[in-house]
């Protein structure tokens, strides 16, 4: 994938930068992947688990700004227009949460996951419609070789025919949407720091989400230690520390790359499902995560 995806800096990365930028992107893509395993154990509907997310995330992201020094790429906003911009990813998130968690109700979770897995495709088309990205033969075949090692993980083309066709399409929805995050924070990590740009975007998420949470849920609030551990866990380690490790690689690695990482969240699912909730790893499932980490590599090159 080409890097005229973002503005080029004023000094190259170095290639140690650009290895730092991917291990942040793997551990980012990995604490993104433990977010199912959170959303399952919460007390609290789907909706407001997604609002919760967004809401607490704000609270590390708001002490990291008060400890944090002043970055080289960070700017103040200069208008309205780059407070739109701000803003615009986190309305992206918001419908990306909501659909995401409402398919996992609406159709089975084998073809929501896969549906949702469809970002880095439209993280792709988008880069090359929208600001002319050149797209190389080795990535594309690193990104279909990635795709169909979430299809053999989640049980092959057989395990996609219980599914409801409302479901189906909220799931993909989510993967649009999640294409926008993406597309739109690597335009805004150019110019303003991870810190601002996680703070514009997760305080706009949450704003979305409050209304949807608080008037169409049964059960807003937690009712146990347990349950508010849950949805701390899902807002600093997956939200704020996830998203914030992703939003840092996209100043050096290009966006359909790093949409990449997306495909190695079913991956993390089913090893902390094995872990955790003793749900079995199989043969198929084994080779399937294996392929997808192999189609990365193969995308790296490209």
């Amino acid at each position: 994938m080409s890097e005229t995806v973002l503005p080029s800096p004023s000094k190259p990365a170095s290639s140690s930068a650009n290895r730092l930028a991917l291990i942040a992107l793997l551990i980012g893509g990995a604490a993104i992947g433990g977010s199912p395993i959170f959303v399952r154990l919460s007390e609290v509907g789907p909706m407001a688990t997604a609002f919760w997310r967004v809401a607490l995330a704000l609270l590390p992201l708001v002490i990291w700004s008060k400890t944090a020094g002043h970055t080289v790429t960070d700017q103040r906003p200069a208008g309205f227009t780059d407070y739109g911009l701000l803003v615009l990813p986190g309305i992206f998130l918001a419908v990306d949460l909501a659909a995401w968690h409402l398919a996992l109700h609406m159709t089975s979770v084998a073809n929501a996951t896969l549906l949702a897995n469809l970002a880095p495709i439209f993280v792709t088309l988008g880069s090359w419609l929208l600001f002319r990205a050149r797209v190389s033969g080795v990535f594309i075949a690193g990104l279909a070789t990635a795709l169909a090692g979430v299809v053999i993980l989640k049980g092959g083309p057989m395990a996609l025919g219980d599914g409801q066709l409302a479901g189906d399409a909220t799931a993909a929805l989510a993967a649009v949407f999640y294409a926008g995050y993406i597309l739109s924070i690597g335009r805004l990590r150019s110019r303003f720091s991870t810190n601002r740009i996680m703070i514009w975007s997760t305080a706009s998420a949450a704003l979305c989400m409050l209304p949807i949470a608080f008037f169409f849920e049964a059960s807003f609030m937690p009712t146990s230690l347990f349950g508010w551990a849950i949805l701390f866990g899902l807002a600093f380690i997956s939200h704020a520390g996830g998203q914030g490790l992703i939003i840092y690689a996209l100043a050096f690695l290009p966006p359909a790359f790093s949409s990449l990482t997306l495909l190695l969240q079913p991956v993390v699912a089913a090893i902390l499902a094995w872990l955790l909730l003793s749900e079995p790893v199989g043969l198929m499932q084994a080779i399937g995560g294996a392929i997808v980490l192999a189609g990365i590599l193969i995308a790296r090159r490209g």
